[in-house]
């Protein structure tokens, strides 16, 4: 295809993916003469992987160049490629201060008691510790204290999420599924979850309040 049939069919201007092609997001499609080139179903692929990146994780150009570059490191196994979607998508937080050490050890401790094979520099290891001592000092010791019924149901739902994704034909259909399901399953998670707490909260308190929505 053209670039002009490749900016319809992708949602993207023809100056972005111009932009793109000198930045070195996008490789170059095939000339059939010197002002001319036709793209491909991989470019297409790839523009719409360079979307999720830039609008939906919200990531800067040099940061998406970086992923690419890793995706398509092909002496990698595609787990080792993959992975740096993964840390490009986690929350950065700073070196754990002594009094979150104790909360990091905890997170390690749960990682090797359920034999999850995790790298030991993820950064989801500080998002969690960060998160447990944060709880623990608003009070909130009965939720970090519950650390292996959140871990039980968030295996179960990433175990049907991995599989879901490695059924993509490709490594950009695979990596663009890791970004729209990180992303969007965070809001869909956070919103079947208010909704259960409403629901479980009406069953347990609302006959005591006299609530008529209960009834």
């Amino acid at each position: 295809m053209r670039i002009g049939e490749l900016s319809r069919r992708s949602g993207v201007s023809v100056p972005t993916i111009k932009f793109y092609l000198r930045e070195g997001l996008l490789p170059p499609g095939e000339l059939t003469s010197p002002n001319q080139a036709e793209y491909a179903d991989t470019h297409l692929r790839r523009l719409r992987l360079i979307r999720a990146l830039i609008e939906l994780a919200g990531l800067p150009v040099a940061r998406v160049k970086e992923v690419l570059e890793s995706l398509d490191a092909g002496d990698q196994a595609l787990h080792h490629r993959i992975g740096a979607v993964h840390r490009a998508l986690a929350p950065s937080w700073p070196p754990a201060e002594s009094a979150d050490a104790r909360a990091e050890a905890r997170v390690r401790e749960l990682i090797e008691k359920r034999g999850w094979m995790i790298e030991p520099d993820a950064p989801a290891i500080g998002t969690l510790a960060e998160t447990i001592a944060v709880l623990q000092s608003l009070g909130q010791d009965d939720l970090a204290a519950d650390l292996d019924s959140y871990a039980d149901a968030v295996e179960r739902l990433a175990e049907r999420e991995v599989a879901a994704v490695a059924s993509r034909p490709d490594a950009d259909r695979i990596a663009e599924s890791v970004v729209v399901g990180t992303i969007l399953g965070e809001r869909l998670i956070a919103a079947l979850r208010l909704l259960a707490q409403e629901h479980i909260s009406a069953r347990l308190l609302g006959s005591a309040s006299g609530d008529s929505r209960t009834e």
